[in-house]
């Protein structure tokens, strides 16, 4: 156990942790392993309201062990290999960028910064595909493509905070335009991982093949579980000709919803939707700007300026038959202008405010009773504490859409305690609801250690036979132990 004074939770002995170290740094070199507390600190930290209201409270991350920051997919195979010898826990760390504790080391061991895994590889103009390594951000990726008059048009929230690509397909990522252009699952087509004994595993060159199961959709979503993503290859597309937006205001958010569910099933395929509820459109009017409330729609179609003229036509005949009333288009070139200040610096929430966002997924035949469900519940058993219920919904799919909702308390518990089991009890009553109507535990945010309860009750037996997986892909369970559920180290001593 290490000593007070270095602050971090070390299980091994200390001329164990000396050993491993200097393995560490033979393997990838000194400059880039690290055991200074800020940098462990730094590495475990993430944007949930767990390790924010952390760090707000003046405690200590649930920090690793050791940082190391490898160049390449050899260097990661080395430190991988070390870890298996020893039994230490690996935590795949990219931008830091997530909301679920992720990055939490609540067993030590090794926080794998892959940041510095930073280059593309490859753009294949012919086929329209992007190799990089996974510790790129996408912003730095997409100003390299638009370059050339391309785009990954992959654009989540945490765009400027550091998200890396690696990150958006270890958590199943969506972005602003995922209604036309898909999810990160949807625009990888192969990757390569180190898994637990250190071997490389590359997948097929593409992802629509009858040769067997699909290793690639393995990985995808794993969140560091089965392997650490180490490069990836990504479908691309020509940067749009044009773009149109629209807006409408509907008389309550079940109008909103049908008409998505009528564009949806219509097979038509704007790249946004956004359905504000009346409480979330005074939020987006407070940081955005967009001068109207209420229940809001604003979309945005792209590409050829024909077919967009086709889909803003049809959209419009759509959302006015089922009461819709349109807003003109500034309304929705203003929210896409501004569709980051929500994540700008002082706009995102920040504790001592209580707060967490559900991101359920669904049918339509489900949506509207979920959101029902888990708007009471928040409102009215949780009214005690002032409570508060706001909702959009933001990414839309031919069968369902999500709903990207969530709670505020303004005034919780000082007593750390007291303010994670409220936190706690918040979380297992909004996702609850949304299972027992149907509703799927995330669409894009990823499960983490704050979610991991909840696998059970969401798959019933599936998850055992993703636990079975598991063990046989990582028998000692050094694989970002604690996350999506799964538990301690199987069989670490460390």
């Amino acid at each position: 156990m290490a000593s007070e004074s270095q602050g971090i939770a070390v299980t091994g002995s200390a001329f164990l942790r000396g050993q491993i170290l200097r393995e560490l740094q033979t393997a990838i070199g000194a400059e880039n392993v690290s055991v200074g507390e800020d940098d462990l600190q730094a590495s475990a930290a993430d944007w949930s309201w767990m390790s924010k209201f952390i760090s707000f409270q003046g405690l200590k991350q649930p920090a690793p062990d050791f940082v190391v920051r490898p160049g390449s997919t050899t260097d990661v195979s080395r430190v991988v290999r070390i870890a298996a010898d020893y039994k230490v826990p690996l935590i795949p760390r990219g931008g830091g960028s997530g909301t679920q504790g992720g990055t939490f080391a609540p067993y030590g061991g090794i926080a794998v910064d892959l940041t510095r895994m930073n280059n593309i590889v490859n753009i294949d103009h012919e086929s329209l595909i992007v190799t990089t390594q996974a510790g790129i951000d996408g912003p730095t990726l997409e100003a390299e493509l638009n370059k050339s008059g391309l785009t990954l048009a992959h654009y989540p929230g945490s765009y400027h905070l550091g998200a890396t690509i690696g990150g958006f397909i270890a958590a199943r990522g969506a972005g602003v335009v995922s209604t036309k252009y898909g999810k990160a699952e949807d625009q990888v087509l192969q990757v390569e991982a180190v898994v637990a004994n250190g071997e490389v595993v590359r997948t097929l060159p593409v992802p629509s093949h009858a040769a067997g199961s699909d290793l690639l959709q393995t990985f995808v979503g794993s969140e560091g579980t089965l392997g650490i993503i180490t490069e990836a290859s990504l479908r691309i597309d020509p940067l749009p000709a044009a773009r149109s937006f629209l807006a409408f205001s509907f008389p309550d958010i079940f109008a909103g919803i049908e008409a998505g569910r009528r564009i949806m099933t219509s097979r038509l395929r704007p790249a946004v939707i956004r359905l504000y509820d009346e409480a979330d459109s005074v939020k987006l009017k407070d940081w955005v700007g967009v001068p109207f409330t209420g229940n809001l729609m604003i979309l945005m179609c792209d590409g050829a300026e024909q077919l967009v003229a086709y889909e803003t036509a049809a959209i419009t005949e759509i959302a006015v038959g089922v009461g819709g009333t349109s807003l003109g288009e500034d309304v929705g070139l203003m929210w896409w202008e501004g569709k980051y200040e929500p994540y700008a610096k002082g706009k995102l929430p920040q504790p001592p405010l209580m707060y967490g966002t559900f991101d359920t997924v669904a049918r339509f035949a489900d949506i509207p009773a979920i959101y029902r469900a888990k708007k009471k519940v928040i409102e009215e058993e949780f009214k005690d504490v002032g409570a508060r219920y706001t909702a959009h919904f933001s990414h839309w799919y031919e069968w369902g859409t999500m709903i990207y909702d969530r709670f505020y308390v303004d005034n919780g518990p000082t007593d750390p305690a007291a303010a994670m089991a409220l936190h706690d009890r918040l979380w297992d009553a909004g996702v609850l609801a949304s299972i027992e109507h149907g509703g799927v535990l995330n669409d894009h945010h990823g499960v983490g250690l704050k979610l991991g309860r909840f696998m059970r009750p969401q798959y019933g037996h599936g998850f055992e036979l993703m636990k079975q997986l598991k063990a046989a892909w990582d028998p000692d369970g050094i694989m970002n132990p604690g996350k999506l559920g799964f538990g301690p180290p199987s069989n670490s001593v460390w």
